[in-house]
């Protein structure tokens, strides 16, 4: 028998993994709160395949482990679950602490309790981790500008002068988080590095870039910038684009995601490995904008020159070492994901 034990595992991504782990492992269990803000309905999804067990629990709650683990000993863990927003988290800092620390040292306080150690742990970080990253100065020098104030962003210095954006590299890039949601999951990856290492369990930390595609919350106003312009556009909406609409992101299809899950799966690896998720294409977000607008015949994007505190300035990946290490490719550019992401939205809205 090998079994998967899955956090958050009724959300976006958990979703688009579960058929997938189904038919990989004899026995997977979700577990999942089913957070109001993420979760409109307070039911198991229909996406979650029927052949995952679900279990509504809460991961910080020693006594929701106790009626896991009994009788269930997973040998790999894919830990999903995690508050995500960047500005909420400035405002909420300790619901955000309280879900992603917490509640991942309680998972392996439990673990210890039930003498169950997994042979592999598979951590969904997330690119907040960087921060604004590494810049080149003109004369070749990498330089960490760190996050940009409310004084830079009230003059709209967007960028920092004189320097120029280096895509994020696991093995290159520091971490220097510019939000509390950032720092909670840097957290949570050297907490696994730590506890991994102590008992000789191997952890992949996977850093994903922005992910999007079907299944991907419609209601909740924190997460999902894509489909936040898509139902603007849908309405007839001209989509308001922060700043001067030239951040940079990577937008990564949830169906490439769920393969980079199943690549690190069957890799194996020993110790602690970091890998970026993405599509390998840097987009500006006038360009997802553009293109949405485009499907749904809608007015043109417009500049609002609004800015959140805590949001980083670009963010793209270099992809090389993760294709390297790990039997994966992504295969849905923007070109091809955002028609998908559309037609699914069509099935969900009246």
């Amino acid at each position: 028998m090998s079994n998967c034990l899955v956090t958050g595992g009724a959300g976006f991504i958990g979703c688009a993994l579960s058929t997938g782990l189904a038919e990989r492992f004899d026995r997977v269990v979700a577990v999942d709160k089913l957070l109001p803000q993420v979760h409109a309905r307070q039911e198991r999804p229909a996406a979650l395949d029927l052949r995952v067990e679900f279990q509504q629990k809460d991961v910080t709650s020693p006594g929701s482990w106790d009626e896991i683990l009994p009788g269930f000993k997973p040998d790999v863990v894919i830990h999903l679950a995690a508050e995500t927003g960047t500005g909420q988290s400035l405002r909420e800092a300790t619901r955000h602490a309280s879900e992603n620390v917490v509640g991942t040292t309680a998972m392996l306080d439990a673990f210890c309790r039930h003498e169950i150690l997994p042979r592999q742990f598979i951590l969904s970080s997330s690119r907040a981790v960087y921060g604004e990253g590494a810049w080149v100065a003109p004369d070749g020098r990498l330089v960490y500008p760190g996050g940009r104030d409310s004084e830079q962003l009230k003059r709209r210095e967007w960028d920092f002068p004189g320097l120029a954006h280096q895509p994020f590299a696991a093995a290159v890039t520091e971490p220097r988080p510019s939000n509390v949601y950032a720092a909670t999951k840097l957290a949570q990856e050297h907490i696994l590095d730590a506890w991994g290492k102590a008992f000789g369990i191997g952890v992949t930390i996977l850093r994903l870039q922005n992910v999007y595609g079907p299944g991907q919350s419609l209601t909740n106003s924190y997460t999902g910038i894509v489909s936040l312009f898509a139902r603007l556009a849908r309405e007839g909406r001209s989509v308001p684009l922060y700043e001067d609409g030239a951040m940079l992101r990577d937008f990564v299809f949830v169906d490439d995601v769920a393969g980079a899950f199943h690549a690190a799966i069957a890799a194996n690896l020993p110790g602690t490995t970091r890998f970026d998720v993405g599509s390998g294409q840097a987009s500006p977000l006038s360009t997802a904008a553009w293109m949405l607008a485009k499907h749904y015949d809608a007015p043109e994007p417009h500049v609002s020159a609004q800015y959140r505190l805590g949001d980083v300035r670009h963010a793209s990946c270099d992809l090389a070492p993760t294709l390297e290490h790990l039997p994966w490719r992504p295969s849905w550019p923007l070109e091809r994901g955002l028609p998908a992401l559309c037609e699914w939205i069509e099935t969900q809205l009246p």
